[in-house]
C-alpha cells in the first residue's frame, strides 16, 4: 500500500511547480551559494529533489549535483525540465533512508520537506538524516529545512495552510495537532496535472530546536545553527521565533569552514 506522500507526487509536478511555498528558488540558492564560500569544486547531494528546481539552478550556476527521489514522476519532470534548458544532472530513484552513497558528497541539501518530516514515524525520520550523513565526507555540511513545532503551539496550522494556498494549489482541512507526537494530521486535497482530484490522510512530523539539536549531535555534528526559514531569503539572521512555519538549519560535521 503507497504512504500518501507517494501518492502525493504521483503527476504533480507542474501543478508543485507553481505551488506558493516553491516561489523561493532564487535566493535559497543565493544562500547555498553563500554558505559554501561559493566553491564550485564541491559536490552537493540534493535529497528529495523533486521536480529539480534547486538542483538545476545550482548547476546552471556551475556546481555539480546529483538529484534523488522517491517518486518518478517528480524525476521526470525534472529530467524534462533540465532537458529544456541543455543542463545534464544526474537524477537518480533513491529511497532516502536506505542511500546508496557512502563518504561522497561535500554537502547535502534537503530542503521543502525533502523528505524528512513526512515518514510515518520518528525512527524513519531520523534514518534519513542518517542515511544523508553517511553519504557526506568526514567535514561535510547539511542544510535542510523542517516544519517548526513551536509553531503549532500559537497557531492553527489549518489557518496557515489556508492563507498561504492559491487557486488551483493543495488545499488543508480538518488539521489536529498531536501534542504527544508533534505530528499534524489533516486532509489534504489535490488535482493532479491531468485534472484528476485526490484526497489524502497526511501527517507530518514538527520538531522543536532541541530535538533537531540532539538528533544531529548523535550523528557527530559539531556546529549546529538554526533558524527561521524564510521563503527566497534564508539567512543565519532570521532567529527562529514561533511565528516561523518552518526552521533552518545548517550543520557542520568539523569546526572548520567548509570551503
Amino acid at each position: 500500500m503507497k504512504q500518501w506522500y507517494e501518492s502525493l507526487f504521483e503527476n504533480y509536478g507542474k501543478k508543485y511547480d507553481n505551488a506558493c511555498f516553491t516561489q523561493g528558488t532564487d535566493g535559497e540558492c543565493d544562500f547555498i551559494e553563500k554558505e559554501i564560500n561559493y566553491n564550485k569544486s564541491l559536490k552537493i547531494l540534493d535529497v528529495g529533489c523533486g521536480t529539480g528546481r534547486h538542483t538545476i539552478e545550482l548547476t546552471m550556476r556551475g556546481y555539480s549535483l546529483t538529484g534523488i527521489d522517491l517518486s518518478e514522476s517528480q524525476l521526470n519532470r525534472a529530467r524534462q525540465k533540465a532537458k529544456s534548458l541543455n543542463v545534464f544532472i544526474d537524477f537518480q530513484r533513491q529511497d532516502a533512508r536506505k542511500l546508496s552513497f557512502e563518504n561522497e558528497f561535500d554537502v547535502a541539501i534537503m530542503l521543502c520537506e525533502g523528505g524528512f518530516s513526512l515518514m510515518e514515524t520518528d525512527e524513519m525520520n531520523f534514518a534519513i538524516l542518517k542515511s544523508v550523513t553517511n553519504a557526506l565526507k568526514e567535514n561535510g555540511k547539511i542544510i535542510f529545512t523542517t516544519l517548526n513545532g513551536l509553531y503549532p503551539l500559537y497557531h492553527s496550522v489549518e489557518k496557515f495552510c489556508a492563507s498561504s494556498s492559491k487557486e488551483g494549489n493543495a488545499t488543508y482541512r480538518s488539521n489536529t495537532f498531536d501534542l504527544m507526537t508533534f505530528r499534524d494530521h489533516n486532509i489534504t486535497e489535490i488535482e493532479d496535472d491531468d485534472g484528476n482530484k485526490k484526497s489524502l490522510k497526511c501527517n507530518e512530523r514538527y520538531y522543536v530546536p532541541s530535538e533537531i539539536t540532539w538528533l544531529l549531535k548523535s550523528l557527530g555534528y559539531q556546529k549546529i545553527h538554526i533558524c527561521g526559514a524564510k521563503l527566497g531569503a534564508f539567512s543565519r539572521e532570521n532567529d527562529l521565533t514561533t511565528e516561523d512555519f518552518e526552521m533552518l538549519v545548517i550543520a557542520d560535521k568539523c569546526l572548520g569552514n567548509l570551503g
